[in-house]
């Protein structure tokens, strides 16, 4: 499964890579909550038109060691950092792993100075649930992630963003994001990227 997921990983990190390098300023810091191995980060840097003066720090909470960007591990609860600390905060494909979302999502939400993405899936169109959950399943059996196969509609997405503080400017929905075939099954309205800024008033973090 590892070597199947690999060309569908490399197309799904350039798509991401060239949408968030759209929102990050030159001489801008990037923040990349659970950012696994690095990779998004560093490309996403090396899209921008930001060259050598653009800085990316990647939050984990597992860092292997070797990544690309620095990475910072994170236990939980507040991000180690002040509040807008950085341009562009993005989180890609986590937020339905954490038993607490809402918590991620308004620390993010704190931390940003800019633009807020959040890249993640939507429960629309024909068996929705099942399509996604066999994907995740797919994607992170191999590394031993755990999976709690709960994703939202775009209602519910919507609802949650302005519920953490966060201001919707723009969606991609449906997203074209995999090689054509796996694009079919598992692309399209299934994918959902939401790009937003901090509101005037950021919720208080739950202790």
């Amino acid at each position: 499964m590892r070597a199947l997921h690999g060309p569908i990983y490399a197309k799904r990190q350039a798509v991401l890579a060239a949408i968030a390098a759209e929102y990050l300023p030159a001489h801008g810091r990037l923040l990349d909550v659970g950012c696994g191995v690095g990779t998004l980060a560093a490309a996403v840097i090396a899209d921008s038109h930001c060259g050598q003066g653009a800085r990316a720090t990647g939050l984990e909470s597992s860092p292997r060691g070797g990544e690309p960007i620095e990475v910072v591990a994170y236990a939980g609860g507040v991000f180690p950092f002040a509040d807008a600390t950085f341009d562009l905060v993005m989180i890609a494909d986590v937020l339905h792993h954490e038993l607490n979302e809402a918590q991620l999502l308004r620390e993010c939400a704190r931390v940003s100075r800019g633009v807020v993405i959040v890249k993640d899936h939507a429960r629309e169109g024909f068996a929705a649930q099942w399509r996604i959950s066999l994907m995740d399943w797919a994607a992170n059996r191999p590394y031993g992630i755990p999976c709690l196969y709960r994703y939202h509609s775009l209602r519910e997405w919507r609802e949650l963003l302005r519920a953490c503080g966060l201001e919707l400017i723009a969606e991609i929905h449906p997203m074209q994001l995999y090689p054509l075939f796996w694009q079919q099954l598992f692309g399209g309205r299934l994918q959902y990227l939401a790009v937003s800024r901090p509101g005037d008033s950021i919720p208080t973090q739950e202790k």
